[in-house]
């Protein structure tokens, strides 16, 4: 796989890169990949490959559970070893082999999406109106990503961290997201991952009665 350079996200990554909004402060990155293979990619892939089909081989036993629904077809797992790959380009010092399918869910439209960043990114797109004022920030992503991954023909998929040590946990975070955006078509993943911190924390204050009705609102839906 090969990191693309893309101008439009470049634009929201300088936005997002450490976004003080007073009490809080949002963390964002977008980056692009092709799928094509270069480097180790196709051992890592054939090495990926056999261990799926290990675990469907085991899974025929009566005692063990039915395999996950992305490895019963050669392109869905074709799929999940694109999406493994692009974890380890994102990251190329972690070993993410331990990665199993049932961490990716699928989002089912841009919808989906959009309520999550409408929710959690409320803030961050009032700072954007303030600061940038053109286009909102949720349609100057839209737009961003449209031009990469051609939005109306992606697969949405949502990526959680099983292990403390995995780079993708963000560590002291409130709330944190990761999302890949997966056109087969053009063999393309642009990966989207933001987080908010508390200042508060940072500058070494106590969190006891500072939250607010918004923030338990967010831990309440972290089941998503």
């Amino acid at each position: 796989m090969k990191f693309l350079e893309c101008p439009s996200l470049d634009r929201l990554n300088d936005f997002f890169g450490d976004l003080n909004l007073g009490e809080r402060t949002i963390r964002g990155c977008l980056e692009a990949y092709t799928c094509k293979h270069a480097g180790t990619d196709k051992k890592l892939s054939i090495s990926l490959e056999n261990e799926m089909l290990e675990l469907i081989e085991k899974s025929s036993s009566p005692d063990s559970p039915p395999p996950d629904d992305m490895l019963l077809t050669r392109s869905s797992r074709r799929t999940l070893i694109y999406l493994i790959l692009t974890l380890y380009h994102m990251y190329p010092d972690y070993d993410f082999s331990a990665v199993k399918a049932h961490q990716f869910f699928t989002e089912e439209s841009w919808d989906s999406f959009k309520l999550i960043f409408d929710t959690y990114m409320f803030e961050a797109s009032k700072e954007w109106d303030e600061t940038v004022g053109d286009v909102s920030l949720l349609d100057t992503l839209y737009m961003a990503l449209d031009e990469v991954v051609k939005l109306g023909d992606c697969e949405i998929y949502g990526y959680v961290p099983d292990s403390e040590a995995d780079p993708l946990v963000e560590k002291g975070a409130i709330w944190s997201f990761n999302f890949l955006f997966y056109n087969r078509k053009l063999k393309r993943i642009v990966t989207f991952r933001f987080s908010c911190f508390s200042n508060l924390v940072a500058d070494g204050f106590l969190m006891d009665g500072v939250l607010n009705e918004d923030d338990d609102e967010i831990f309440a839906d972290m089941d998503i």
